[in-house]
């Protein structure tokens, strides 16, 4: 998976209007031509001046891309949400509110409401296409002496996670790692559509997959020298993010229901 560094970063958004251009071109897919509502046509639309919106070259009806999103109605730029979302995507390690403080010149006030909902959106279920890997992990910190798959009785938590090849990912607890479980995970986000190829390793609570209509390919890791390096690299970011250094219980505030979606790049972040 390349990294989607801050150079491209700068590149890609170098002021608000690339930003807002960017959010105008994911909510409506013919922008700069948008469907006018007074007009009842596919008509192209310019960008007004002083104002987060667009209007129509024949009526002058203005359109706002950014209603209905966590940008409405907020006072700070959108070069410094979209850098927040870059931070909190890429950053190994994870950051706080009072980090994005210091990084954007914010009040904490401010980063607070910035950081929870940024992270309600990471938080959604994707349904991934395309090429999906998917992985299982334990995580808790290491045990002294415990190598290899922990046991029913281990005081790690399991972890699922799958990965778009260059695009979207998401992990969930689950209570074992056991055919039974780790299937209605797998299917609820994956999309049986023709360009689906799913990759996995050996683990036998795979193997249902051709059965229920999905092409699947088994990577021989130790055998072959390839490897599931993106899901993998998801699994490891979730780690070192949430739970290096305790184990973690479905009773503890990463309960079963608790989904985390991390975003590859920035581009996959809405």
């Amino acid at each position: 998976m390349q990294r989607y560094t801050i150079k491209q970063f700068n590149e890609d958004f170098p002021d608000e209007d690339a930003c807002l251009v960017y959010v105008a071109a994911l909510v409506y897919p013919t922008f700069p031509e948008i469907h006018c509502r007074t007009c009842g046509e596919v008509l192209k639309h310019h960008r007004l001046k002083g104002r987060k919106a667009f209007s129509c070259q024949r009526c002058g009806t203005h359109v706002y891309p950014l209603a209905g999103t966590i940008f409405e109605k907020s006072r700070t730029p959108l070069k410094s949400w979209f850098y927040a979302m870059y931070l909190m995507s890429t950053t190994r390690m994870g950051i706080s509110a009072k980090q994005l403080e210091r990084e954007l010149g914010v009040t904490y006030k401010t980063a607070w409401r910035m950081f929870t909902e940024i992270r309600k959106l990471m938080h959604e279920d994707p349904t991934l296409s395309g090429q999906v890997e998917f992985d299982e992990m334990y995580v808790g910190g290491r045990i002294k002496g415990q190598r290899g798959r922990p046991g029913l009785d281990s005081p790690k938590t399991p972890v699922v996670g799958g990965v778009e090849r260059g695009g979207r990912a998401f992990a969930r607890i689950t209570r074992d790692a056991r055919l039974a479980t780790i299937m209605p995970v797998v299917s609820s986000h994956l999309m049986n559509t023709a360009d689906t190829v799913v990759y996995t390793d050996e683990h036998g609570g795979y193997q249902p997959l051709r059965g229920m209509g999905y092409r699947h390919e088994t990577i021989k890791q130790s055998r072959s020298g390839r490897s599931l390096a993106n899901s993998e690299s998801v699994c490891m970011k979730l780690n070192a993010h949430c739970f290096r250094f305790r184990p973690v219980s479905p009773g503890s505030s990463c309960n079963p229901s608790y989904q985390v979606c991390i975003s590859s790049k920035m581009r996959a972040v809405r």
